[in-house]
C-alpha cells in the first residue's frame, strides 16, 4: 500500500457506502446551492479524513453505520473550513481549480460553508452520541482558534517554534485526531482505545503538515501546487524559522527582509532570485533536515499509539497511511 487509493481497498465496500452517504448529504432543492455543492463535490481531494475515520472504526470494534455517518460529518466540516479559509486568505485556487469564492462570490462561499456546517449539526444530532459530538465540537473550536492565532501572528511572519507547532496542531493535526478518535467512538471503543487513536491521529496530522511545509521548498516539478507559497502568503514555516535561529544576525536580517519583500509583493524584489536565495539559505542551515527530524519524532509517537492494537490489515493500513504522509511528493 503506497497511496490513499491502495489503502482504501482495505475498506472498499464500506468506503463506497460512505461515498453514497456523502453525496446524499449534499442533496438540496435550492438550484444555486446545488450548483455550488456539485462543484465542491467534483473537486474533492484524497479523502484521507474519511479513510481515517473508517479505518479507525475497523481497528477498534468494527465499522458501523454510525462510523460512516461520522465520516460524512467530519468531511463536511473539513470542506466547510476550506471554503471559509479560502475567503479569509483570499486564495483564488483550491486543488488547482478556482476556489468557491473566486468561482462565485465571497458571500456565496461563506453561506455555502455555513450550510455545510448546519448539515454537520444535523448528522451529529441524528447519531445521538454525546462523545462524538464533544470530539467534533472541540475540534471545530481548535480549527477556529488556530486560524485566529495564525491571523494574529500574521502581523509578523516571525513566530517562535512553539507558536508554529501550536498553529499546525490546531489547524491541521486536531482534525486528524478528531477523525481517528471519533471513528473509534462510533464503535463504542474503550477509553484506552480512543486515547490511542486520538494520539495516532494527532501525530499523523503533524507529520502531514510538516511534510507540506517541506514540500514548499521542493525543486521537484509537478508537486501539485506552487512552491514557496507560504512565504508569499506571509507565513514562515519551520524550515525557515529554524534556519533563521541558526544564522548570524546580519544574514538572518537580510533573509527576513527578502521574505517580507516577497510577502508584500514589493516591486523591487526579483521573485525568482529571492525565492532561490531563501531556498539556498534554508538548505545551508539544515532547515529541511530539522523538519524531517521533527516529522520522524511524530511518526514514532504515532506508531507507539497503535502498538496497543493487535496486528491486522486495518492496523497495517493505518501504518501505510502514516508512511504515505511522510513520503508523498505532492
Amino acid at each position: 500500500m503506497t497511496n490513499p487509493q491502495d489503502i482504501r481497498k482495505v475498506i472498499q465496500s464500506e468506503f463506497h457506502q460512505y461515498e453514497e452517504a456523502f453525496a446524499l448529504s449534499l442533496k438540496t432543492e435550492n438550484a444555486l446551492l446545488a450548483q455550488v455543492l456539485d462543484y465542491v463535490h467534483s473537486k474533492r481531494g484524497k479523502q484521507l479524513r474519511p479513510i481515517l475515520v473508517i479505518l479507525s472504526a475497523a481497528l477498534c470494534r468494527g465499522i458501523t453505520d454510525k462510523s460512516l455517518q461520522t465520516a460524512v460529518a467530519l468531511e463536511l466540516m473539513h470542506t466547510a473550513s476550506l471554503i471559509h479559509d479560502d475567503v479569509v486568505d483570499n486564495s483564488p485556487l483550491r486543488r488547482g481549480s478556482e476556489a468557491v469564492h473566486a468561482q462565485w462570490t465571497n458571500k456565496i462561499a461563506v453561506l455555502v460553508g455555513d450550510y455545510l456546517l448546519t448539515r454537520v449539526i444535523s448528522i451529529l444530532s441524528d447519531l445521538r452520541n454525546i462523545c462524538i459530538l464533544n470530539i467534533v465540537s472541540q475540534m471545530g473550536a481548535a480549527l477556529t482558534s488556530g486560524e485566529l492565532l495564525q491571523l494574529h501572528s500574521g502581523e509578523s511572519m516571525w513566530i517562535s517554534e512553539k507558536q508554529y507547532n501550536l498553529v499546525i496542531e490546531q489547524k491541521t493535526a486536531r482534525l486528524f485526531a478528531a477523525c481517528s478518535e471519533a471513528g473509534a467512538a462510533s464503535t463504542g471503543a474503550t477509553t484506552r482505545q480512543m486515547t490511542a487513536m486520538r494520539q495516532y491521529g494527532l501525530h499523523l496530522g503533524m507529520c502531514f503538515q510538516l511534510k507540506d511545509d517541506i514540500l514548499d521548498y521542493s525543486d521537484v516539478e509537478d508537486i501539485g501546487k506552487p512552491t514557496m507559497n507560504d512565504i508569499r502568503d506571509g507565513k514562515a514555516t519551520l524550515p525557515l524559522l529554524i534556519s533563521l535561529q541558526r544564522a548570524n544576525g546580519e544574514e538572518a536580517n537580510h533573509i527576513r527582509e527578502i521574505a517580507e519583500g516577497l510577502a508584500a509583493q514589493s516591486p523591487h524584489i526579483d521573485v525568482f532570485e529571492a525565492e532561490q536565495e531563501i531556498k539556498s539559505f534554508v538548505l545551508r542551515y539544515d532547515g529541511i533536515r530539522y523538519a524531517h527530524q521533527e516529522m520522524e519524532k511524530h511518526r514514532k509517537k504515532a506508531l507507539a499509539a497503535l502498538s496497543i492494537f493487535p496486528d491486522n490489515k486495518y492496523k497495517e493500513a493505518l501504518v501505510a497511511l502514516l508512511d504515505y504522509a511522510i513520503t508523498r511528493m505532492r
